[in-house]
């Protein structure tokens, strides 16, 4: 297992226990974190998933491919950190990940 901790947008913590292979959105909707609606079900079709990476894991998470940042374009209060949570792939060297939800999406 993989530490995950999403922060929604008023504060509130969920430190989560992941799976390797799952995406931060799927583990985002499973634990009922406010704020991460995925609308396209991880289709990376929407931007309704983002997220900002806290600032010491993008590098470690990586930019977003050119799909995911054409989708960007869609979401709202875009920052260098920003993420669609259906991209970032839970790995072993990104345990302990950090991500903040928006005040709102797309």
């Amino acid at each position: 297992m993989t530490k995950l901790t999403i922060v929604a947008f008023d504060g509130t913590r969920f430190e989560l226990d992941v799976d390797p292979g799952s995406t931060v959105m799927e583990n985002a909707v499973r634990n009922s974190v406010p704020g991460i609606e995925a609308e396209c079900g991880g289709a990376c079709a929407c931007a309704t998933c983002h997220v900002y990476v806290d600032e010491a894991w993008t590098e470690k998470v990586g930019p977003p491919a050119a799909m995911e940042e054409d989708m960007l374009d869609f979401a709202v209060d875009v920052r260098p950190t920003s993420r669609l949570s259906c991209q970032i792939k839970i790995k072993a060297d990104l345990d302990g990940l950090v991500v903040n939800v928006p005040e709102r999406q797309a």
